[in-house]
């Protein structure tokens, strides 16, 4: 084979173009749109490339819906490095992520739909919210801040079902209110 025909192996990137064509496929055409071959299509590689990577559909879906919690974790996390321990602050940072997702995730909202069918992915967010639970208990254990979070999951389900404007209070009064709920 001659230099000019020869590809440099760079599985990182190719895993990660696999990652962000199933997320895009999901954002733009719904999960059931993510295929193995589509993905492989969209990314540019063949289905045995595809599952050099990822076994299977499932294990493709799971590394999608973990990279979005890790952009979901991300942004909480710097919000969380300038808000401080104080009551609170995990609540806080959950709101300001979640009513902000659309911007840093927007594939998080479809491969949430399969925290509704899907056990792995069930445990998967559970695991995450309890661990963030636990580590964040002295500042928000207290019942007033988890119906927050849940207005906060309420605020992300009415975006995902699409509720149109006029039946919902505008998102920066409902951010506002929120932030000012956290608050002792």
């Amino acid at each position: 084979m001659t230099e000019g025909h020869e590809r440099k192996k760079q599985p990182e990137l190719v895993r990660r173009a696999l990652i962000d064509c199933a997320a895009r496929l999901a954002t733009e055409c719904g999960l059931q749109a993510v295929t193995v071959q589509a993905v492989a299509d969209a990314a540019g590689v063949t289905k045995g490339g595809l599952f050099h990577h990822f076994p299977n559909k499932q294990a493709l879906i799971e590394a999608v819906l973990k990279d979005q919690l890790d952009r979901f974790d991300a942004v909480i996390e710097a919000t969380l490095a300038q808000d401080g321990d104080s009551y609170g602050c995990f609540t806080r940072a959950y709101v300001i992520a979640n009513l902000a997702m659309a911007d840093y995730a927007p594939a998080l909202e479809s491969t949430c739909i399969a925290l509704i069918t899907d056990p792995v992915a069930r445990i998967h967010w559970s695991d995450w919210l309890r661990a963030r639970l636990e580590r964040h208990r002295t500042t928000d254990a207290a019942p007033e801040l988890e119906i927050v979070r849940y207005a906060a999951d309420g605020i992300w389900l009415a975006d995902l079902q699409q509720v149109p404007a006029d039946l919902r209070i505008p998102r920066d009064q409902l951010r506002t209110r929120l932030l000012a709920m956290t608050v002792r």
